[in-house]
């Protein structure tokens, strides 16, 4: 039995991440997601905000990053 064009639109909209991730997959044959590690170089006053932050958060410093990114 085919979707109609609303089911198939409902569908799309509930697993759109699922399908996105699907998608890399087919292109890279690696799954998105998990986490991997990177190396960057920041300035001293920068690593120091976020050790502080860190410290008073108690979260990690990646976790700091990774949140502040995601907002942008």
């Amino acid at each position: 039995m085919p979707l109609t064009k609303k089911q198939h639109e409902k569908i799309m909209k509930q697993g759109k991440e699922v399908f996105e991730m699907l998608e890399v997959y087919d292109r890279t044959r690696e799954w998105p997601i998990g986490r991997e590690k990177l190396y960057i170089t920041l300035s001293k006053k920068i690593i120091q905000k976020l050790k502080e932050l860190s410290a008073k958060t108690g979260t990690p410093i990646s976790r700091i990053i990774e949140e502040s990114i995601l907002k942008i």
